[in-house]
């Protein structure tokens, strides 16, 4: 089957129809890498139950442990590292205003993180009726939730791992202490828990002029400039606030 766009010619219909042959092959491949990961062998046990902070219900800070992010009935559980402090040699502006402008630069929050929590922040509601989502960060609770007031987030759990070694463990964090953007795939059999993946391609090697793109199938953002002539920009970069453009 082939459908046709008015007045379209038909060398580009050709072309199409050959790309739409690449994109079903992707789609495959794609299903493909998503049924071998679902079929990985179990994952290490999780050496601790690891202590995070988060707001309670009066927004005073509250102990919560790894295994009591797991509700009943939901025994996957998705973390990312939110880089807060930021990579040492992120140089983009910080916010412009509120409290969390105020810190050091290099204590701030990611652009490229915040970019991605923007967006998981819409799926999180959807996400939640059949997996377990947090976001961990390094940085002390009060400036989580302040920032989290600052980005207008309704969603997102959020939560310090600043007192943790949880971090440094799961991949979340150099040896020299920076932070990196890492997800990881948690999942509770009775009363055990086990890792089950990592987004491991933030440290493979990637191809020249490509970034790592470890959780690129999340991202909607560069998904989207993906299906534009002009594709990924690759001069540009996501930042906290940008000047206003109709």
């Amino acid at each position: 089957m082939s459908i046709r766009f008015p007045e379209e010619s038909v060398d580009y219909r050709a072309a199409r129809d050959r790309l739409l042959e690449q994109e079903i092959e992707l789609r495959r491949a794609t299903e493909a890498v998503a049924a071998a990961r679902r079929a990985l062998p179990a994952g290490g046990v999780v050496p601790e139950d690891y202590m995070f902070q988060t707001a309670g219900a009066d927004g005073t800070p509250t102990d919560v442990r790894l295994s009591e992010l797991f509700a009943p009935g939901r025994d996957a559980l998705v973390l990312y590292t939110f880089m807060f402090p930021r990579h040492p040699g992120d140089e983009r502006p910080g916010p412009q205003a509120g409290q969390t402008a105020l810190l050091p630069l290099a204590e701030g929050p990611c652009p490229s993180c915040t970019a991605f929590l923007d967006q998981l922040d819409g799926a999180a509601e959807h996400a939640r009726q059949r997996i377990n989502l947090a976001v961990v960060a390094k940085s002390p609770l009060p400036r989580i939730v302040t920032f989290d007031k600052e980005r207008g987030w309704r969603r997102l759990r959020l939560l310090s791992s600043a007192t943790t070694s949880y971090n440094r463990d799961y991949h979340g964090e150099t040896a020299d202490g920076s932070q990196q953007p890492m997800l990881n795939v948690f999942h509770r059999d009775g009363e055990t828990i086990r890792h089950r993946w990592g987004s491991e391609l933030l440290y493979a090697p990637a191809d020249p002029g490509q970034d790592p793109r470890h959780v690129g199938t999340l991202e909607p953002l560069w998904n989207l400039f993906d299906l534009t002539p002009d594709g990924r920009p690759p001069d540009w970069e996501e930042q906290l606030r940008y000047p206003d453009r109709q």
